[in-house]
């Protein structure tokens, strides 16, 4: 079961029976991040992290071949140190119209230099890239959002030009006058990309289980890469991605709990609670004899 961080849960009291089972639980600490938690349940060949390559796949079926770069819709906020961005992709709610609107702007931008910009899903952009290309590092939207941008532009000579194409499509998109019919509408305007994810779709992808239930696009990338289903309710060895939760009592009540139940009937043999920040628990039916352990509450772990 993929699990936010702790510290995105407000500070509560899990269900008494949770409590006792995690702290009978095997307890460990592995590598914290996004990445590190996908990459311990999915294993890719060879080992990088193109996720422009794996949602093109996903979304098109023709990264097969090519190099790919997610362009993603963003919106900067000017502040007294720089700018820092607010929102990006689903965040933005963008929707077709957006796109027929601000790609025809930004295409010939691309155009010059050789690379191909599309948006098959509005929140979701693409480059595709010359294969001799030299990529810098990109930072991942996520690990931006709030933050000063200058503080994750891509570094280095390679970096060069995606600054210079960064900051040429923040001008063309805030004279846009599309995205004062955004603001009019109560939403962010469209007035930045951001480029990441970048490389070209790993020679194979598994992982361990059946079945992937998530309604996360790179989740569901990988699941579709690696050829199992996604989706479903069948008794299975699944991966579960509840990283959507904010709420404890919705985690002990019913999450966890009922999987408990599931494991004492013998439905189910193993459970896996893997936590963003890098915290990992691993529950089976034998742990219940461990009688001497004491209740776990998650921010005492």
């Amino acid at each position: 079961m993929l699990l936010p961080a702790r510290s995105r849960f407000p500070a509560a009291p899990l269900p008494d029976d949770v409590a006792r089972a995690l702290g009978r639980a095997e307890r460990s600490t592995v590598e914290a991040g996004e990445r590190a938690q996908l990459q311990r349940h999915f294993q890719l060949q060879p080992a990088h992290w193109p996720v422009a390559a794996l949602t093109r796949q996903l979304d098109v079926g023709d990264a097969v071949d090519g190099v790919w770069l997610r362009a993603d819709p963003a919106n900067v906020a000017p502040d007294m140190q720089g700018a820092r961005m607010m929102g990006h992709g689903d965040t933005l709610r963008p929707d077709d119209e957006d796109v027929a609107a601000l790609l025809p702007a930004l295409q010939p931008l691309f155009a010059g230099y050789g690379f191909t910009l599309d948006a098959p899903v509005p929140s979701r952009w693409y480059l595709r890239l010359p294969e001799e290309i030299q990529l810098p590092a990109f930072a991942a939207p996520d690990d931006v959002l709030g933050d000063d941008l200058f503080d994750h532009l891509p570094p280095g000579d390679t970096g060069r030009l995606w600054r210079a194409l960064l900051t040429e499509a923040q001008v063309m998109l805030h004279q846009h006058d599309w995205n004062a019919r955004r603001v009019a509408a109560g939403k962010r305007p469209i007035n930045s990309l951001w480029f990441w994810g970048g490389g070209e779709l790993p020679q194979s992808v598994s992982t361990a289980y059946a079945q992937v239930r998530s309604r996360e696009s790179l989740l569901q990338a990988l699941a579709k890469a690696a050829g199992v289903e996604v989706g479903g309710d069948q008794p299975v060895d699944a991966l579960v991605d509840l990283r959507q939760l904010r709420s404890l009592e919705q985690l002990g009540n019913e999450a966890i709990r009922p999987l408990l139940a599931a494991l004492q009937r013998g439905e189910l043999r193993r459970l896996v609670l893997d936590f963003e920040d890098g915290l990992r628990f691993e529950l089976d039916k034998g742990q219940r004899w461990k009688l001497w352990k004491k209740p776990l509450q998650l921010q005492d772990a």
